[in-house]
């Protein structure tokens, strides 16, 4: 049998991998290392070599994406269709099920999809039904938990609340939850995995058929599965069938929403013939790329083990350069695009890569002000994103009564009870009369128009306003935006929802504080407008400037859990420093430290042929001042690999013939001068360089060691 279009574009490894004997396999695939071409090819193999029936085949993947991808190359290797094979996600296979068995999943036929805002409504009419207050019983949070329990597998009867009244009151509103989808005649995301494996499990017969079925299934991305994806697969293979996963184990970055890697780990327990093969020849990266991710991934315990490795060239240095602060970090990735782009090179071909959201604030600025179009991969502007608007709109109305869109938008934001019938009756009475909505509350209010509980919280909003004010009205920007995501309620609204996103939120709240810190004004603008005007001008401004067209030759920005399956000529991994990247949050914990490493691997293997990585040590985020260390993952790289970039300044040595030299004329500090600084204490003066804003001074503190610091940050006094 003629097998050359299976098998000869394809390595001696990925072909042992492609024409395995029937069995469990473990393929751990590497960055870069052609997987999705394995998984293809290895259907082909099955249909063409063993004879395996298409209709046999189950294939699941974790993006729409990339099951339709994978059957289109199916299709295209065979030059027919192949409508038998069960290609799909997990979700869209569990929805294909429970609409064949609606009956048996205890299902109406006409079952209806709740997406991520149904769900929450739902949730909230719930909580609203209980009695419950919803400042307490923060929806958002409530629907985590009922999603986090659906994904363990877990019902409500299944959950002890030991002893624990708001685990118990969580699992009562979990109850009702259940009763209300059931009366409406409709499932979650979460609930489609969960019904569907409750399906097959209690249904002995249909579970037979289909283990009858599939006899091979094929399963991507193994590591990101969660406890009960993995389960339903596990159930579908039974004892006699055969499967075939690829994941690795050192791009699994997902934990935070529930995926294990640990499974990996379990597969291979619980089916102990498994056969493993490492696919480690890289497609994308220089050697000098692979060599600096096969080290810092090194650093990681408990792995299965692989080592990438490229026939092509080692290419150019990795590119590291310490920035003075984010600004001259932005300044110093900025001048590198507008070289690549001098030489030929597209913005298609770059992505700029950050471990925080609130990281590309400071870069768009940076772009806008250069006329560089960009745009940001999976996300928001900074000025576009949900959390900002609020701030925003609270900065806004406190600026101006008379604006009705910021009033709407924070009235019941975080939600302090004011409904939307009480909304309805302020919009009619405003129009009625032709006056603006706070007029209208405050008459509404004064005529005994709304309810006792409908007037009793439309008060505590106004005088939640006018307290602002009166409390921001002589401080500085930045003090009355920090004194706003305070005192509005909106960092404690965002802390009582524990996910990644949340805490995201808040970072970038926090980090609008830090962009009021840096706002100035020019004195033409000065004679226009107050500096609070002229800030929610800028913000205005800033989000009204849409991202560069999908068509558009535009830089790439994005974080590294959303690059991840990306790759560019050129990447900036940018800052890069302990307390960021790895987080904070990360540094205590393990298991979590180690992800922040895998994380790391994911960012270095993005990049095909250059790889830059930066950081500051000076850096203003989330309007906090701080001197962080480069990050732990830096020194993790080989030094022979790495080209450390430098600023291009006088750096004086002293004159040991006199004594110590002055290094410059204006230098606020003389070499072997005693300092103090608030943070770090008591130092002795090393080394001065730089002039103006990027000067530098060099200060060996007796219990943190040497430091450069910016003197125009640093608050250095001499003692």
């Amino acid at each position: 049998m003629d097998v050359s279009n299976i098998l000869n574009d394809l390595n001696e490894v990925q072909r042992e991998a492609v024409s395995a004997p029937e069995r469990s396999l473990l393929v751990l695939a590497g960055a870069g290392s052609g997987k999705t071409r394995v998984l293809v090819h290895r259907i082909s193999w099955l249909c063409t070599v063993e004879n395996v029936s298409p209709y046999s085949i189950l294939a699941v993947t974790f993006t729409n994406k990339a099951a339709a991808e994978m059957r289109q190359r199916v299709e295209k290797m065979h030059s027919q269709p192949m409508a038998g094979i069960w290609v799909g996600t997990f979700h869209g296979l569990a929805h294909r099920l429970l609409r064949s068995h609606w009956q048996q999943a205890d299902l109406v036929q006409s079952f209806q999809i709740l997406d991520s805002d149904d769900q929450l409504r739902l949730v909230k009419r719930v909580i609203n039904a209980l009695e419950l207050d919803d400042t307490q019983w923060q929806p958002k949070q409530v629907r985590g938990f009922i999603n986090a329990c659906k994904d363990e597998g877990d019902r409500p009867q299944h959950i002890a609340d030991n002893g624990d009244p708001v685990r118990r009151q969580l699992v009562r509103i979990y109850a009702a939850y259940e009763t209300a989808c059931k009366r409406a005649g409709v499932i979650d995301f979460a609930e489609m995995l969960l019904r569907s494996l409750e399906l097959l499990r209690d249904n002995k017969e249909l579970l037979a058929h289909y283990q009858q079925r599939f006899r091979h299934i094929l399963v991507d991305e193994f590591q990101d599965t969660n406890a009960i994806q993995y389960a339903w697969v596990r159930l579908l293979v039974g004892k006699e069938n055969n499967i075939f996963v690829v994941g690795d184990d050192d791009q699994a970055i997902y934990g935070w929403r529930g995926a294990r890697v640990e499974n990996l780990q379990k597969f291979r327990k619980d089916f102990p013939l498994t056969r493993i093969i490492k696919l480690e020849q890289n497609y994308r990266s220089t050697a000098t790329i692979l060599s600096a991710a096969n080290a810092v991934i090194g650093n990681n315990g408990d792995r299965l083990g692989k080592k990438l490795w490229t026939a092509g060239s080692d290419g150019q240095p990795i590119t590291y350069y310490q920035a003075y602060n984010e600004f001259d970090e932005a300044r110093f990735v900025i001048d590198k695009i507008k070289q690549w782009v001098s030489d030929g090179g597209l913005r298609d071909d770059v992505a700029i890569l950050y471990r925080s959201n609130a990281q590309s604030r400071v870069f768009e600025q940076s772009l806008n002000s250069e006329q560089i179009p960009y745009r940001i991969y999976g996300g928001l502007r900074f000025f576009d994103r949900a959390e900002i608007k609020d701030c925003i709109a609270y900065l806004r109305l406190m600026n101006n009564l008379l604006d009705d869109t910021a009033f709407e938008r924070i009235v019941n934001v975080p939600a302090r009870g004011i409904g939307g019938r009480t909304l309805d009756l302020l919009r009619d009475a405003a129009k009625t009369k032709e006056t603006t909505m706070w007029q209208a509350a405050e008459r509404l209010i004064a005529d005994k128009a709304l309810t006792t509980r409908a007037a009793t919280a439309l008060q505590a909003f106004l005088d939640l306003i006018y307290e602002m004010q009166a409390a921001t009205d002589d401080i500085e920007l930045h003090e009355k935006v920090e004194h706003v995501i305070h005192h509005s309620g909106l960092i404690d609204h965002h802390k009582k929802d524990k996910s990644e996103k949340s805490e995201q939120r808040i970072e970038n709240m926090e980090e609008l504080t830090g962009a009021a810190k840096n706002f100035s004004v020019s004195e033409d603008e000065t004679e226009e407008m107050d500096k609070i005007t002229a800030f929610l001008t800028y913000a205005a401004l800033e989000s009204g400037e849409g991202q560069a067209e999908e068509w558009e030759d535009c830089v790439q920005m994005m974080t590294m859990h959303s690059a991840k399956g990306l790759e560019f000529k050129q990447v900036f991994i940018c800052g890069v420093e302990e307390g960021l990247f790895p987080h904070q949050r990360s540094i205590e914990e393990a298991s979590r430290l180690e992800e922040e490493r895998r994380l790391c691997y994911v960012g270095i293997t993005r990049a095909r042929e250059q790889l830059t990585i930066t950081n500051a040590e000076h850096r203003q985020l989330y309007g906090r001042d701080t001197y962080p260390r480069p990050s732990r993952f830096i020194s993790e790289i080989p030094a022979e690999l790495v080209a450390d970039v430098r600023m291009q300044t006088k750096v004086t040595e002293p004159d040991f013939s006199s004594g110590f030299s002055q290094p410059q004329e204006s230098a606020p500090f003389q070499i072997g001068q005693r300092v103090a600084h608030p943070k770090f204490g008591e130092g002795m003066v090393l080394n001065f360089e730089g002039i103006g804003s990027h000067a530098r001074v060099e200060v060996n503190f007796e219990y943190e060691g040497t430091k450069w610091l910016v003197v125009s940050y640093a608050n250095l006094s001499t003692l």
